[in-house]
């Protein structure tokens, strides 16, 4: 059964001139700041791999399942945080998720078993569900239509930066003060955050800073409000359904990515943490490239007046080529072929997300987004967690051979893009009436 008219996919973009006002952006700037710091307090982990492989003696087997714990809490914190952000709101329910992270990424330097970084993993995962549908749902009431992809490119590259100040950084400050008080200072920094989030972020009507022009330009083509969307019926939404398919399809790549690159460039070229700084920050810094070319690349087409559905799957379907190539990694034999490879496939992840979050704010109602955004990100969970635990016990029983990962993660992508395109079909001819 299809929506009715008010919350379909079609999105009347109203011309307006000249945008007066930039305070938008600095709330781009905060949910950027939050996504950074999300993903050093993810990314620290997998780079202490075989730090904590030697001092804690675990298996591959038991370093996926501590990886699947934090996938199924993270599920569950997509799922119950994304409805929280449309119950109470975004300003408070992100303020609560980054407080909880934090606590979370500090409790990691106190453990010293495999129960203790299942608890620490779990209970990160758990707050950090919240980051997503929040950031997604203040994009979509600070920004119109055409500038949210790449407003949301932006903040979403945030997580490169993660990634990328954390091998470069993490080296020094383990040499310096140790494993666990790097821990203790990555979780010091989302409590800063938090102290700049209260005092800058309201939404648009109740923010003073924001100019009367500024705020007519942000709503030049808002939907007319709706009631609250009871949460079951969000399920009759084909926007809902694509969106599900292509987290599930694609976030455990890159969960993959960000949990085992270390490890892979470890035990087949023999890089210590050390000499992982360059690799890895060549990996996420083009990721950063792709994150925001991706949003780009959709809102260049909607601004030339095509319609946003479509604009969303044509930049999708570019993005997910990118990553076909990554199959060929387990094959080549030099260490920067394979990280150029899989640098070009995590842009393609990068660029491909920003538009597919964007997919929910263009096809459901403003109340409803931040749901949506949970229960994709809890399809994508719950099957990150299989895929974790697949991982490790793979890799234990192939002795560390790769080639079907990385030839799974190059066919995840098109086939994404392709079932979302079949979902969403209706929307293009409706959108083009």
């Amino acid at each position: 059964m299809n929506p009715p008219a008010s919350a379909s996919a079609a999105t009347v973009i109203a011309p307006i001139a000249k945008p007066v006002g930039r305070y938008r952006w600095v709330v781009v700037a905060l949910l950027f700041a939050s996504t950074t710091i999300c993903y050093i307090d993810r990314q620290i982990f997998g780079l202490l791999k075989p730090v904590l492989d030697a001092e804690i003696g675990w298996s591959e087997t038991d370093y996926g399942d501590i990886v699947a714990t934090f996938s199924l809490l993270y599920a569950l914190g997509y799922l119950f945080g994304g409805r929280m952000m449309d119950l109470i709101g975004v300003r408070r329910g992100l303020g609560l998720a980054v407080a909880g992270w934090s606590v979370s990424a500090v409790l990691h330097g106190f453990m010293s078993s495999v129960l203790g970084f299942k608890f620490a993993r779990g209970a990160l995962g758990l707050a950090e569900g919240g980051n997503f549908p929040a950031s997604i749902k203040a994009v979509r009431e600070w920004f119109p239509a055409k500038e949210r992809a790449f407003a949301t490119g932006i903040f979403n590259a945030g997580s490169n930066i993660g990634a990328i100040v954390t091998p470069i950084s993490l080296p020094f400050v383990v040499a310096w003060v140790g494993w666990r008080a790097a821990f203790l200072i990555a979780g010091g920094l989302g409590l800063v955050w938090l102290v700049l989030w209260l005092r800058f972020y309201e939404v648009p009507e109740r923010q003073r800073r924001v100019s009367a022009e500024e705020l007519a330009y942000i709503r030049s083509d808002a939907a007319p409000d709706v009631a609250r969307v009871p949460w079951l019926s969000l399920f009759r939404y084909r926007g809902t359904c694509a969106y599900a398919l292509g987290m599930l399809l694609t976030s455990p790549v890159w969960w993959f990515y960000l949990n085992w690159v270390p490890g892979f460039l470890h035990t087949r070229f023999g890089m210590n943490m050390m000499a992982s700084i360059a690799p890895l920050v060549t990996i996420y810094l083009i990721a950063d490239i792709g994150s925001v070319a991706g949003g780009w690349i959709s809102s260049r087409l909607v601004q030339r007046g095509m319609a946003a559905v479509p604009a969303r799957i044509v930049a999708m379907a570019g993005m997910a080529a990118c990553t076909v190539p990554v199959a060929f990694v387990p094959g080549v034999s030099g260490m920067w072929s394979a990280v150029l490879l899989i640098a070009l496939a995590a842009a393609g992840h990068q660029g491909l997300s920003a538009n597919l979050y964007t997919i929910v704010s263009d096809t459901l109602p403003a109340r409803a987004v931040s749901s949506v955004i949970g229960i994709g990100g809890f399809a994508a969970g719950i099957c990150g967690m299989f895929v974790a635990m697949a991982v490790g016990r793979i890799l234990d029983a192939t002795g560390g051979n790769y080639r079907v990962l990385f030839l799974g993660a190059g066919c995840a992508y098109p086939l994404a893009v392709l079932l979302m395109a079949l979902i969403l079909r209706r929307s293009f001819r409706r959108e083009n009436q």
